[in-house]
């Protein structure tokens, strides 16, 4: 429970990471007037580009749902970005703004699937989205965010479900809706998010090696073009239901663990 000098509203949280995920998180927590900032790494490789506050590292600024996150070059700008209600967010990897800022809160929303470096002495309260952390050990709470019956769930003891790497089934695709890198290299997109693809068309090159979409419908997600890519690695991915403003607002997976992080926080402070 918070102190009575201090109102909810007034809550810092530091949240690392600027993907799909941790923009969900963020927005619905900007919503509710919580004083949010970001930190992401200085390339990020978003696929769902649409839906992620990370997209303001290379264009200054990113809208999402009405809500707008804004590159800072330093600490001191957080105060007045939030004034002009935006999210700043700031090239920190090792998220040492937090020395700055004291949180009230620190959500590692990364999803690296491990601990890279997140403690329970961070903050007050500190959240880990997905496997990788240990509740009661190295973060007070997790959410889950494997999909399912406990997607969101907020966990007190223990830690999320291990990844599974089975893709989230849509429309009755899971792996295929995914195009990946054919071999490593630059790749080129010839598509951009929301256009309509046909099976087997050809949506990118990587060197001289053709990129192809295995399904029909709609591009969901798409790498920048000139972005380097390993073999294997996620590219894009295509939503087959066709619906093209899917491909810019955030997605129910990303409502449901938007919503435990909520929850835990209001557990938190407001108990």
């Amino acid at each position: 429970m918070i102190g009575m000098s201090k109102k909810l509203n007034e809550l810092v949280i530091l949240i690392k990471g600027a993907g799909e995920m941790a923009t969900g998180v963020a927005h619905r927590l900007a919503s509710c007037h919580f004083k949010v900032c970001l930190t992401e790494i200085s390339e990020p490789q978003a696929v769902r580009r649409e839906v992620t506050f990370s997209e303001a590292v290379s264009d200054r600024e990113k809208e999402v749902e009405e809500m707008v996150a804004k590159l800072v070059e330093s600490p001191e700008q957080i105060s007045e970005t939030w004034k002009e209600r935006k999210i700043p967010i700031l090239i920190d990897p090792k998220a040492k703004v937090k020395d700055f800022l004291k949180p009230d809160v620190l959500i590692d929303g990364i999803l690296a699937k491990k601990n890279l470096g997140t403690k329970m002495t961070d903050a007050p309260l500190v959240i880990g989205l997905g496997p990788g952390f240990l509740a009661g050990e190295d973060v007070h709470v997790v959410i889950e965010t494997n999909r399912g019956h406990n997607l969101g769930r907020i966990i007190k003891e223990g830690e999320a479900e291990p990844n599974t790497g089975i893709l989230g089934s849509i429309a009755g695709y899971t792996e295929e809706r995914v195009f990946r890198a054919p071999a490593g290299g630059i790749f080129k997109t010839l598509k951009r998010i929301g256009d309509g693809v046909r099976a087997n068309e050809k949506v990118g090159m990587i060197v001289n090696v053709e990129v192809r979409s295995r399904i029909a419908g709609v591009i969901r997600g798409l790498l920048r073009d000139g972005t380097e890519a390993w073999k294997g690695m996620k590219l894009g991915d295509v939503d087959p239901r066709g619906i093209k403003t899917h491909c810019c607002t955030i997605s129910d997976k990303a409502r449901t663990i938007s919503g435990g992080v909520l929850q835990a926080i209001l557990e938190r402070f407001n108990g």
